[in-house]
């Protein structure tokens, strides 16, 4: 059972039996004034003994109790989950440019859909978001790597060339060489094992191999909220590195993967450069890489819904639900509350109790 709130220290909410202790004094008082008021003849003086105005009497002391009630629960340390400012600062849009992409199921043809459909989507992204593009059909490359400059990002996404085959874990493991530039991560050690050392000047160290590097310790899928990937593609993969197993790279490093299928599930021929070839979309593969790294997969049978996916995804990627601390907002309310209750009763009665 999920509860709104957890507290931190809830041993202090022990503290909240006081209130219904303030409520019975405040009755015991009422109940006392009114039968000292009894012993005066004149009505006048007991419409003055008990107060006068009606209810305005009881504002003040329930917006104090009110406030009292806030400031305990604030003193306990709440936690709730509540929709606030994604942290990400890095998105890596990796894009299908295989020869299928020029199918005209999603019109005008799939590649120009998905391109206007991430413009559209650069352009709703808060400036303070970096965006890099890879593009991937028989390899992967990054044709612009992250950067705050849309006008970059728009140059980089209308250059796309169509080629052939589809290398979806070459893709992402380029992803990952970019958001982690540091770690090494080369994806032509993962084809075909450690290369020979390139060339390097004499006052370059030599660089380390993947077995001289320390192991790197996994992190919990989807932990990592500093950059996030997301894939677009209308097939399967045909060559490079096996999709899953860079799939796992990216759940070690908590990575999300929010991946998008464009196209018919069922497949279909398309001819492409003088070949025919028959593509059909690979969404159980895209399902499982969401699952494993805690993204999300989306299908897009047309153009409107690829732009809906994009606006889908724009804000899954700026606003996320998050366990937050909110013990000052509640203090924040049982000052005001407090403040209220002092100002009316000073307003209605001359006096703060």
């Amino acid at each position: 059972m999920n509860l709104p709130l957890t507290f931190l220290w809830p041993q202090l909410l022990w503290l909240l039996l006081a209130v219904p202790l303030l409520v019975l004094v405040y009755g015991l008082l009422l109940r006392r004034k009114r039968q000292t008021a009894l012993r005066y003849a004149s009505l006048s003086l007991v419409k003055e003994a008990m107060g006068g105005r009606g209810w305005r009497r009881h504002v003040p002391p329930v917006l104090f109790l009110l406030a009292l009630t806030a400031m305990l629960l604030a003193a306990a340390r709440p936690f709730a989950v509540i929709v606030l400012p994604n942290s990400q600062q890095t998105i890596i849009l990796a894009m299908d440019v295989s020869g299928s992409m020029r199918a005209t199921d999603v019109e005008p043809n799939r590649l120009v859909a998905a391109q206007n459909a991430a413009k559209a989507f650069l352009a709703e992204l808060p400036r303070h978001i970096k965006v890099g593009i890879v593009a991937f059909a028989g390899t992967a490359q990054v044709v612009q790597q992250p950067t705050l400059n849309r006008e970059d990002l728009v140059a980089a996404i209308d250059r796309f060339q169509l080629q052939r085959a589809t290398a979806i874990g070459s893709a992402i493991v380029v992803s990952l060489a970019e958001i982690f530039p540091d770690e090494g991560i080369d994806l032509a050690d993962i084809l075909y094992g450690q290369m020979p050392q390139r060339g390097r000047s004499l006052d370059q160290p030599a660089a380390r191999s993947e077995a001289e590097r320390p192991p790197r310790q996994p992190v919990p899928p989807g932990s990592y909220s500093s950059a996030a990937i997301i894939l677009l593609t209308d097939g399967q993969r045909t060559t490079g590195v096996d999709t899953l197993q860079a799939a796992q790279m990216a759940a070690e490093r908590g990575v999300k993967i929010y991946t998008v299928g464009v196209g018919t599930v069922e497949g279909e021929t398309i001819g492409f450069e003088g070949w025919s070839m028959r593509v059909r979309l690979d969404e159980e593969t895209l399902k499982e890489v969401a699952l494993r790294t805690h993204g999300e997969y989306f299908y897009a049978g047309t153009a409107e819904n690829l732009r809906q996916v994009y606006q889908t995804l724009g804000s899954r990627l700026t606003l996320e639900k998050k366990e937050t601390e909110i013990s000052g907002l509640l203090a924040l309310v049982g000052a005001l509350l407090a403040l209220i209750s002092a100002g009316l009763s000073l307003w209605w009665f001359n006096r703060i109790a």
